[in-house]
Parts: C-alpha cells; structure tokens; sequence
C-alpha cells in the first residue's frame, strides 16, 4: 500500500549513524594530521637551506674577520718596524685588507641571503592551524544546533 507509516528509525540506525560520524571526524583529524606533516617536512626543508646558506655567509665573514685580524698585526709590524725597505707594490698588510675585505664583503651577502630566505617563510603549518581551526567551529556549530 502507497500510505503506509514507517515506523521511526531505530536506535541501532541511530547508533551506526552516529558510529558514521565519529569515523569521520576521526578520518578528517588524521588526514588533516598527514597534511600538517607533510607541510612541516616541506618548512623544515626550507629551513635547512636558509640555515646552509646563512652558516656558509657567516663562514666566509668568519675567515674575512680573521685576515683582517692578521691584517692589523702586519699592519702593526710595518709601523712599529720602518728600517725594512721594500720594493714590493703592496705592503703585506695591504695584501691581507684587501682580502680580508673580499670575503667579508661575499661572507655577509651570502648570510644576508639566508637571513632573507629565513623571513620569506614561517616555519609553522600555517594552512594545517587554520583548517583545524575551520574544522573545530563547524563541528562546535553542528552540535549546538
């Protein structure tokens, strides 16, 4: 017969529907847990780079900063000591400045290129925060209605 009544659903569709739900929440928390990694791997990734590049720039000032140092004890010499005549074109200590100020000058590009690269990027799963937080406020809003 077309009017017959259906008797309301049972408490063991209730109980499978709800079951339903639970699951996937508890798929949607653990996908979006796989999504966080994964975008952390990628930002760790990046880090690494960055963190190569400003470890090699400082370096390379590192090396600069001790011919430098060399530079003032020759430096030192040649002012304290001016008996030694020389027929070379540049003094030693001139050698010593002029590449000291070589490497401190490609040291401190190269670490400023990492610092750059650092500050392009925020290290946290920014995209994996804000859809849990979505994800959380829908939930909250279907349980209140």
């Amino acid at each position: 017969m077309a009017n017959e009544v259906h008797a309301p659903p049972d408490t063991e569709g209730m109980t499978g529907l709800l079951r339903g739900i639970i699951n996937d929440i508890g798929d949607l928390f653990s996908k979006q847990i796989k999504f966080a990694r994964k975008e952390f791997e990628a930002d760790l990734n990046k880090s690494r780079r960055a963190a190569a590049i400003l470890g090699l720039g400082s370096g390379i000032a590192f090396l600069g900063a001790i011919l430098l140092s060399l530079m003032l004890v020759y430096l030192l010499h040649s002012v304290s000591n001016p008996a030694v005549e020389t027929t070379e074109r540049f003094p030693l200590w001139a050698c010593f400045g002029i590449v000291s100020a070589l490497f401190l000058v490609i040291g401190s590009g190269i670490a400023y290129a990492g610092c750059q690269m650092f500050a392009s990027f925020n290290p946290l799963p920014d995209e994996t925060v804000q859809q849990v937080k979505e994800n959380v406020g829908w939930i909250a809003n279907a349980n209140s209605k």
